[in-house]
């Protein structure tokens, strides 16, 4: 499972990401490279939750900014 996921993310960054016309993302990494370190460094349960939690968080009304990879992922889970 998370080598389909992390498959399926880098085929968005080579193949999709690049046919938009402007970047998206509000966020530093982008929602796609955090998701890719989120999967590999939790696995593809966990990883995967909180890469859903930040696309979800990624939106017009959202101000972005710097937001990397917890080492604890239960207090970012938490403090939201």
């Amino acid at each position: 499972m998370k080598r389909f996921l992390l498959w399926c993310i880098r085929f968005y960054q080579k193949q999709v990401s690049p046919q938009k016309k402007r970047p998206c993302c509000r966020y530093i990494p982008t929602c796609s490279r955090y998701a890719v370190t989120a999967i590999e460094r939790y696995g593809a349960l966990k990883g995967g939750a909180m890469a859903l939690w930040r696309v979800l968080r990624c939106n017009p009304f959202s101000k972005g900014g710097y937001d990397p990879v917890p080492e604890d992922p239960l207090t970012t889970l938490r403090r939201e």
